[in-house]
């Protein structure tokens, strides 16, 4: 029995930005042995009229234009009925007032069949169609981009890398920033001295226990300093038993 492979489908003005970046690397070598596919769809093939229009004015008056509600409405909908876009992939719009994009809302969509994406332009999308087509809205910072392409690469890619097969290794992932609510901690490799700089005595100690309760600490003591958001949104903060004035001094300190 074949396993169908994480599919993204994404809608845009401009398919042919696909694959992008997405076409190198670990995603492009993934996504050439078939661990996932990918579908750019052109939003003007729904549209009706002779110059394939897809904007009008915005109601109410302003400057731009607005993505019209009946064509990426026909664009969503041409999209759910093809043999390979079911409709219980979950159906997400770029957009900068959306949802912070979290590591958790990646892994929950890593997991799942692939997402609908659909990239928005110009001023925005008619409202009547996010309700109307159940679209989530999702943003990956507070900045505005000339549209969701770029965003949408963004996340395909963060859910792409951890994709059974894609990484080398799949515990890569594990300790990285955000996997249990922190940044991650200092990496280093060789030469052991650089620039007069050590690489710190614990980690080549080798002693496991010691140096993941280093790690530890300088991951609760970097998101402390840079994230005090995530910090202060974890539920439980257990004070690390080792005073990071005790530690071995890392590139981290000040």
């Amino acid at each position: 029995m074949t396993t169908t492979p994480w599919r993204t489908t994404v809608l845009t003005l401009f398919p042919e930005m696909f694959p992008g970046p997405l076409g190198v690397s670990l995603a492009g070598k993934a996504l050439s042995s078939g661990l996932w596919a990918l579908e750019a769809r052109d939003i003007r093939d729904s549209a009706t009229d002779r110059h394939r229009s897809v904007d009008d004015t915005p109601a109410g008056g302003g400057p731009g234009m607005v993505l019209r509600a009946d064509v990426l409405a026909a664009a969503i909908d041409a999209a759910n009925t093809a043999s390979d876009g079911p409709k219980s992939r979950p159906r997400l719009l770029m957009s900068p007032r959306g949802r912070p994009l979290t590591q958790s809302r990646i892994v929950e969509l890593a997991a799942g069949p692939g997402p609908l994406v659909v990239c928005g332009r110009f001023e925005g999308v008619d409202e009547r169609v996010i309700g109307a087509r159940g679209l989530e809205e999702v943003s990956i910072g507070d900045y505005v981009l000339s549209g969701g392409e770029i965003a949408a690469m963004v996340l395909i890619d963060a859910c792409v890398r951890l994709l059974p097969g894609v990484m080398g290794k799949q515990e890569s992932g594990a300790d990285e920033s955000f996997s249990d609510g922190l940044l991650e901690y200092p990496q280093f490799t060789r030469p052991q001295a650089f620039e007069g700089q050590p690489i710190p005595e614990i980690l080549i100690s080798g002693d496991h226990a010691k140096v993941a309760a280093w790690r530890r600490a300088e991951a609760e003591a970097l998101t402390r300093a840079r994230r005090p958001d995530l910090w202060a949104a974890r539920p439980s903060r257990q004070p690390n038993a080792e005073p990071r004035q005790n530690r071995p001094k890392s590139t981290t300190d000040g």
